[in-house]
């Protein structure tokens, strides 16, 4: 039995493949202390690991960022982005590095795994020598940030160009991209010199290279291919759904089951849901006149009572529901409407469906630009798609088979990893025992 630290950054998309990697090396004996905010206390305890809190400005609570960061709701497209890694990733560095430390002072752990944003684990790697610190691993949750010849810099959402057209394209875009991030990156080097520490390279390629291990929580056929990728990473393959979320089934579940015809799923996630106005809403609308049947996933509490006080009549098509199991709708499912969060749209694929996709903040149109790279969906290029918009790729992907045999292929090829399995094997080296 080996004893193992994860660490997560404390939002809701890092978390929960977080959880599903601690709960996976716990059933195979390991004892695992799981290090991220007070707010998911619960959730760590109900997957079985030892829950510890991150401290001062590391523990914040992904459900109100917009009031806890002051600033961040007028963030838009790029800006999203270099706000959050300042404000939410780079200074939680020492807080979370201190938790770091004291924890291995008390818990001498011989491996720490934490998602590729938590950045406090960034001082273990690169400060201390080999010898003298437990294995570091990296879990990619999403979409590989890795400074390539072969990529477009992380965060633009453009897909490869093949050949010296595409590496000067590349080339004149990183000068672009070092100039759009210069005062983020500035931000967190300043954070990482004062804890000894500087970084080598752009900071996600730093975050994802620093460790021994990368693991990238996908299949090659999502994911760019980079002829100078670094050598620690490997492709691990699509975890398991989130433990402990066996909601009950909505009272319209058996009439689902027994309807003919297309259905098509529309969420906006777990986390960016307050307002449904930018996509679920539109969708519903946009579909109301169509023969298909509309499941709208609102995954919160009080969704299906806001969407019915928006819309004021519900269209007679459209199933309405809170948290619904996507391991059990999305298999009744023919396309998924998304705003593109790493997580859901693996999910979807796992079960070969292809997708819509509208989300620009964050890591999204990074997600939606491999969704349409790899021709399992249609990348809307919008976060706020009009009806027109969406009525017409929703009848794309249904009409156009390509979309759902590519979808396919990728389930196929994601059915032949074990992904727990190949972190287990990092946690269970030799020199582990």
């Amino acid at each position: 039995m080996a004893k193992v630290i994860v660490a997560s950054t404390p939002l809701h998309g890092h978390v929960t493949p977080m959880l599903a990697v601690a709960q996976g090396l716990v059933r195979r004996g390991h004892e695992v202390r799981f290090l991220t905010s007070t707010r998911y206390a619960d959730r760590v305890r109900a997957a079985g690991a030892a829950f510890v809190p991150l401290p001062g400005q590391a523990d914040y609570d992904d459900r109100a960022l917009d009031v806890q960061f002051p600033g961040r709701a007028a963030a838009q497209g790029p800006g999203r982005l270099i706000f959050d890694i300042k404000n939410l990733f780079g200074d939680a560095i020492p807080d979370q590095f201190s938790a770091l430390q004291s924890l291995l002072a008390e818990f001498p752990a011989s491996t720490v795994i934490s998602d590729l944003l938590f950045f406090g684990s960034l001082p273990l790697s690169m400060g201390t020598p080999r010898r003298d610190r437990p294995t570091t691993v990296t879990m990619g949750i999403s979409p590989v940030p890795v400074d390539s010849v072969d990529t477009a810099p992380f965060g633009f959402g453009v897909p490869p160009l093949p050949g010296a057209e595409g590496r000067a394209r590349n080339e004149a875009m990183y000068a672009q991209a070092r100039e759009v991030f210069a005062d983020a990156e500035g931000h967190v080097g300043k954070v990482l010199a004062g804890l000894g520490v500087a970084l080598t390279r752009s900071l996600f390629s730093e975050s994802a290279a620093a460790a021994d291990h990368f693991l990238q929580l996908t299949v090659p056929g999502f994911e760019y291919p980079r002829s100078d990728a670094p050598a620690s990473l490997r492709f691990v393959g699509v975890l398991p759904s989130e433990p402990g979320t066996d909601a009950e089934l909505p009272e319209w579940w058996d009439d689902l089951v027994q309807r003919n015809g297309p259905v098509v799923t529309v969420t906006q996630g777990t986390v960016d849901n307050a307002d449904f106005s930018p996509l679920l809403l539109p969708t519903l609308r946009a579909l109301a006149d169509l023969d298909v049947t509309v499941v709208a996933a609102t995954a919160r509490p009080g969704g299906p009572e806001a969407v019915r006080a928006a819309l004021g009549e519900l269209p007679a098509n459209v199933l309405l529901g809170g948290y619904i199991p996507f391991d059990r709708l999305l298999p009744l499912s023919d396309v998924l409407v998304t705003n593109g969060g790493y997580g859901g749209v693996h999910t979807a694929l796992r079960h070969g469906v292809p997708l819509v996709v509208a989300g620009t903040t964050e890591d999204k149109p990074e997600v939606a630009a491999r969704v349409e790279w790899a021709g399992a969906g249609v990348n809307l290029r919008t976060d706020a798609p009009d009806e027109e918009t969406l009525r017409t790729a929703v009848g794309t992907v249904l009409n156009e088979p390509n979309f759902r045999s590519q979808a396919s292929a990728l389930q196929a090829e994601m059915a032949q990893y074990d992904p727990i399995a190949a972190i287990a094997e990092v946690v269970e080296q030799p020199e582990h025992a």
